[in-house]
């Protein structure tokens, strides 16, 4: 059941029209990460695997943001729609074995965003910035909430580095190699928890 128990099912009567279970839901799903993961909105025919590979991974909540380089028309995908977004989350739900949807949140406005609700999303948090060229490597096992904010391919231009900096974010890297999202999320989420 969607943000319910998990539990058995068995299969107590099938003929060629009736299916029927005895349905037991009595255990918790896996816990969700204490993480919030502010992401670049990648291109459409990725961000279908982004939203199941978040989702498996138990991320708790997913801001998809625009930036300077997240093309116009990313944001007219069909993936973006709220069926099309549940869709793949049921996947990974499915995936991890778990019935609790994450939070997913549209912000096509960079500066509102960053300005007006970053400060409030990443209270009580670690907030970090992967951005490759950072001194500081990724930190790990963190005890604590994540927020972590991943850029587009290209990575975020100088002036959103600097805004999201002046929100409180640390910037760290991975290593030497630079990622592609796909990769760069879990990646990063490994290190971090």
């Amino acid at each position: 059941m969607v943000n319910g128990r998990t539990g058995t099912g068995e299969v107590s009567r099938i003929t060629d029209s009736v299916l029927e279970l005895n349905v037991h839901l009595d255990q918790d799903p896996p816990p969700k990460l204490p993480l919030t993961l502010i992401l670049a909105l990648p291109r459409p025919k990725v961000i279908r695997r982004v939203l199941r590979a978040v989702c498996t991974l138990g991320v708790k909540r997913l801001v998809l943001l625009n930036c300077l380089r997240v093309e116009k028309s990313y944001w007219q995908s069909p993936f973006l729609s709220v069926d099309s977004i549940r869709e793949q989350l049921i996947l990974g739900l499915e995936q991890a074995r778990d019935t609790v949807l994450p939070r997913v949140e549209l912000k096509p406005l960079f500066k509102p965003f960053v300005e007006d609700e970053l400060p409030d999303v990443i209270a009580g948090t670690l907030p970090v910035l992967a951005h490759p060229p950072a001194p500081e490597p990724c930190p790990r096992n963190v005890q604590q909430p994540v927020t972590l904010a991943v850029g587009p391919e290209g990575g975020f231009i100088p002036y959103e580095v600097e805004k999201i900096i002046a929100c409180g974010f640390q910037p760290v890297r991975l290593g030497e190699r630079v990622l592609n999202v796909e990769t760069a999320i879990p990646a990063l989420i490994s290190k971090l928890f």
